[in-house]
């Protein structure tokens, strides 16, 4: 059985009743598998004072409490994670280990921000007159509005739940209509471990008008976005026309640069996995792959014979590595980058089109020789494919890496110490992996520069969106 979609709202789940209710599809077969009901003006103005009223208690609640309720989130996440991946599975299209492997691993989040949500610290400053005390306090900002993504909808949507609770804010959290059942998973979860209502509140509608509504809200104190650049932009211009805080985790190119004396074979088989999996749709994709000359042709030869092996069907089946599309739409989006890569002279090695199968299925696919001004190295293409080209010295890569606009994630392989230090200081990224792919771990951070975004999420860094800082001098 599929999730029993709703909005949740002070506690309550709300069913359709007479809502609009939008068509949620299987992205391997497009059948429909669930309504989603749409929130009415009224659900969101019940959400809004809902937050501000739970905020006013929930601010003041022991950092224990609010600890307990996150660890128990956690537990009841890795009880739950088979059903709550299979629904993943069926509308976001991805394998069933990866959905399964989503939950499991943000388990991780929920515990972290139990532990770090007793660690929110002030201080004294040492005064300068005799009798005079000096505090700095940090506190919650308030109610949050967030927007979280359908690629992976448990995790995204996790991060910033859990960063609004443990900072003692509450929150209305606007998930993905596309792929809805993980955050109505999440509801059920922290409603489950005993969060009190109106801290979290779930609403579905059009992105448009629940996001505009929501942050010209006079309640609404920090926005919390992870999507596109281009709407990414448009909130955060929104946003800060009313001075209003925010956290924007937008998209990314990914680059990865392969040097001449790297383990050529090894990054070979970690990249190749990493790239098709959830079948590309990740912010943090590697996508421009750029190996020295004398690599190149190994490399490539170690790509393609992993390509190859990647079985490519629905999600459930156990043998499947990558599922389909998440929309209907993107297969002409991401076919668009193959042709235009082809007409610009590049020799498509692997895949380069749709599958003759009932969903959303491309297959994995491989462009080399790609013109640096082609789309596929210049925008981010958001599917299944990756594009190859050859580079001399660590300086032109460098500028190649750094041309565009987008600075989320990066990625090098060398066993050179003087290149792995160039790379980790040259490369305009807000996360640079070297050797390997450790990111978007609970205790790390999490964000981008320049038109990926601002703030981070995870890590020591976690709450620093969800805080002000009050000075407090008293004689």
């Amino acid at each position: 059985m599929y999730e029993d979609l709703c909005l949740y709202i002070d506690g309550k789940f709300i069913k359709g009743d007479a809502r609009f209710e939008q068509d949620v599809f299987n992205p391997a077969t497009n059948e429909v598998i669930g309504k989603l009901p749409h929130a009415t003006r009224e659900d969101l103005d019940f959400a809004l004072t809902s937050a501000q009223r739970a905020f006013e208690s929930w601010r003041r609640t022991s950092p224990l409490e609010k600890s307990k309720v996150l660890r128990r989130v956690g537990e009841l996440a890795r009880e739950r994670a088979n059903d709550i991946g299979r629904n993943m599975t069926l509308d976001e299209g991805k394998p069933l280990a990866e959905s399964v492997g989503e939950i499991v691993f943000c388990a991780e989040h929920a515990e972290w921000h139990a532990e770090e949500a007793r660690r929110i610290y002030g201080r004294v400053i040492p005064p300068r007159v005799d009798g005079v005390r000096q505090l700095v306090l940090r506190e919650p900002i308030g109610v949050v509005a967030a927007f979280s993504p359908w690629n992976f909808p448990f995790n995204q949507a996790i991060r910033k739940i859990a960063a609004a609770i443990g900072s003692g804010c509450t929150i209305v959290i606007k998930g993905p209509e596309d792929a809805p059942s993980a955050v109505v998973a999440l509801a059920r979860l922290f409603h489950d471990a005993g969060l009190p209502p109106g801290c979290l509140n779930v609403v579905w509608g059009v992105p448009a008008e629940v996001s505009q509504y929501l942050i010209k809200s006079p309640i609404v104190r920090k926005i919390s976005f992870t999507g596109s650049v281009a709407v990414g932009k448009q909130l955060a211009a929104l946003a800060g026309s009313l001075m209003k805080r925010c956290t924007m985790e937008l998209g990314g190119h990914a680059p990865v640069i392969v040097f001449d004396d790297a383990d050529v074979d090894r990054a070979a088989d970690m990249l190749a996995p990493y790239k098709f999996r959830n079948a590309g749709q990740v912010c943090i994709s590697p996508t421009r792959f750029y190996v020295q000359e004398q690599a190149y042709e190994r490399f490539v030869a170690r790509f393609l014979d992993k390509v190859a092996k990647i079985k490519v069907g629905p999600g459930l089946e156990p043998d499947t590595k990558m599922g389909p599309l998440a929309h209907r739409r993107r297969v002409p989006a991401v076919t668009g980058f193959v042709e235009d890569a082809q007409e610009r002279g590049a020799k498509v090695l692997a895949g380069g089109g749709a599958l003759q199968l009932p969903g959303n299925f491309f297959a994995p696919t491989v462009v080399a020789d790609l013109p640096d001004d082609s789309r596929l190295m210049k925008e981010e293409p958001f599917g299944p494919v990756a594009g190859m080209v050859r580079f001399r010295a660590v300086e032109e890569v460098l500028a190649r890496a750094n041309s565009l606009p987008y600075g989320l994630a990066a990625y090098a392989f060398t066993t050179s110490t003087r290149n792995a230090t160039t790379i980790a200081n040259g490369l305009e990224a807000g996360m640079v992996a070297i050797n390997h792919l450790g990111m978007a771990l609970a205790e790390t951070p999490f964000g981008g520069v320049k038109e990926s975004g601002y703030g981070s999420e995870g890590g020591a860094e976690t709450f620093d969106g969800y805080l002000v800082t009050k000075f407090v001098t008293q004689q």
